[in-house]
């Protein structure tokens, strides 16, 4: 069976939390892909991380939202950190549809989970997030159906601020909307597909000019940007499981153990035994 990046789901339905920290959140230092339905809200401080291979510097009254296949990377925080969260299971998020509730703005969610708020907002959501946690521990939302309708209210609420941003943000450029649905495709295909024509035939675009305006926005080639999934896959299942490296290299679809071995080495300086050993 076909293993990618190690998953993470909850525990229970339902988890809230206001004391999220530095030393909890050093747990995530190798990339892992929810199955769960995150968001969480950066009382003060700042953090450092990575969602879905784009690197995000999140400060004080920011909102995060983290659907199910989000990959997560934590890279660094303040010691002033501050961090309170709220998780739903992935079978309570299966039990409501999440996409088709978000439909009208979950694409912009995906390209923007960090989303920054205006302090009166801010204020109404960290009240919002205080109170389902007494909740939780109170152990008051025990009933799925209620849970069921607090992540139908949080969804309703997150639509409403992303709509209300989307009126304030300026169009992208031709060559900006080619990278991003080039790294959608790369996401989708990465363990099956390293070819540039391949990603080129979709786009309906040739190699060279993919090339070319992928170069322009993001200073990396195609072939880059592919490795760098690519390796963040392998490194995650060499440092998070058990999967020998020829169970690694088939789940990602390379002809061999040499060949992936050479990829690797070529990409991360080392050997994928010696990462693994590091």
């Amino acid at each position: 069976m076909e293993k990618k990046v190690p998953d993470v789901d909850m525990p229970v339905d339902f988890l809230a939390e206001t004391g999220i920290t530095e030393e909890i959140l050093s747990l995530y230092k190798y990339p892992c892909r929810l199955k769960a339905a995150v968001f969480a809200f950066c009382v003060q401080g700042q953090i450092r991380a990575s969602v879905n291979l784009t690197e995000y510097r999140i400060r004080g009254n920011s909102l995060i939202c983290l659907p199910p296949g989000s990959i997560i990377q934590f890279h660094e925080a303040s010691k002033d950190l501050r961090i309170y969260m709220m998780g739903f299971a992935s079978r309570l998020v299966s039990s409501v549809n999440l996409i088709k509730s978000a439909l009208d703005y979950f694409p912009v969610l995906i390209e923007n989970p960090v989303l920054p708020l205006k302090e009166e907002i801010a204020d109404i959501q960290k009240d919002y997030f205080q109170l389902l946690y007494k909740a939780f521990v109170g152990n008051r939302l025990g009933d799925p159906e209620l849970i069921q309708c607090i992540l139908l209210t949080v969804l309703k609420g997150v639509g409403n601020m992303y709509r209300e941003q989307s009126k304030s943000e300026r169009m992208l450029s031709r060559g900006e909307d080619i990278t991003r649905q080039l790294m959608r495709l790369i996401m989708k295909h990465y363990t099956r597909e390293r070819r540039v024509s391949f990603y080129a035939d979709l786009l309906n675009l040739s190699p060279q000019h993919l090339c070319v305006t992928v170069k322009q926005h993001t200073g990396k080639t195609v072939t880059d940007l592919i490795a760098d999934v690519v390796v963040m896959d392998a490194k995650a299942q060499l440092k998070s499981s058990n999967l020998t490296i020829q169970e690694i290299s088939y789940s990602l679809h390379f002809p061999n153990v040499s060949f992936f071995g050479k990829y690797f080495k070529r990409h991360v300086g080392m050997t994928p035994q010696q990462y693994r050993n590091s």
